[in-house]
């Protein structure tokens, strides 16, 4: 892949990125019903500085995978597919939608400001957690397949060498994160929802690996836990 390839892919990250923080803040001021509500522009610019920062990261250790990360892949299996798009429904859309209802419309809760540093301690940890795992791994895919095409390998570096889903594991930091840093409790009911997803997910990604890609049952009874050290 040449370097005008990987500029091009990196531009149009960054747009993707940008379109869909401007959907969130869009559902979540739409939702609110009025713009005046500091906390959440600050979240926002936070969430698009974080997101660039990471495709920063990607396109200095693995500029490949923005390419891949933006074609639609045939192969992908039918049923992630619909887990993600109802994933992102629910935890970026469903969170900001009932975020905006609580905090700008109906004040049906109140987080103060300790609340809101820690979901962005929460958050800047997952995107932490979520740029190393795509920092090491070329595989990093949006989406289930086993990538027959790239030679698909297992990795057991970076943060793999922890847990086996670091990607999802980041997941359990980044929806809580959210309602904390806009200040609704409410936006927790469909961020629980996102969670379990997130669990589902992992579940059935991990015995697609373990059914379908070589080596990697070494690995998992190497690195024993999915998600979170010590417990699953």
């Amino acid at each position: 892949m040449g370097k005008r390839e990987i500029v091009t892919a990196t531009i149009k990250a960054l747009i993707v990125m940008t379109i869909g923080v401007t959907v969130m803040a869009a559902v979540f001021f739409a939702a609110a019903g009025r713009l005046n509500i500091t906390r959440a522009w600050v979240f926002f610019a936070v969430q698009l500085a974080t997101y660039f920062a990471a495709i920063a990261v990607l396109y200095t250790f693995n500029p490949e995978l923005i390419i891949h990360r933006l074609k639609r892949k045939v192969d992908a299996k039918a049923w992630d597919k619909v887990l993600m798009r109802v994933s992102n429904l629910t935890g970026l859309i469903g969170i900001a939608g009932v975020a905006g209802l609580d905090v700008g419309r109906y004040e049906w809760s109140h987080l103060d400001l300790p609340w809101a540093l820690l979901g962005y301690v929460f958050w800047i940890l997952s995107q932490i957690i979520f740029t190393w795992a795509m920092a090491v791994n070329k595989y990093f895919e949006p989406t289930v397949r086993i990538q027959k095409d790239r030679n698909h390998r297992v990795i057991m570096t970076g943060p793999y060498r922890i847990v086996r889903h670091p990607g999802y594991a980041s997941g359990l930091l980044f929806y809580p994160a959210v309602p904390l840093a806009l200040g609704s409790a409410y936006a927790f009911i469909p961020a629980g929802v996102a969670f379990a997803l997130l669990v589902l997910r992992t579940h059935l990604e991990d015995n697609t690996l373990n059914a379908e890609l070589e080596g990697y049952q070494a690995y998992a009874e190497k690195t024993k836990y999915r998600l979170i050290p010590g417990l699953w």
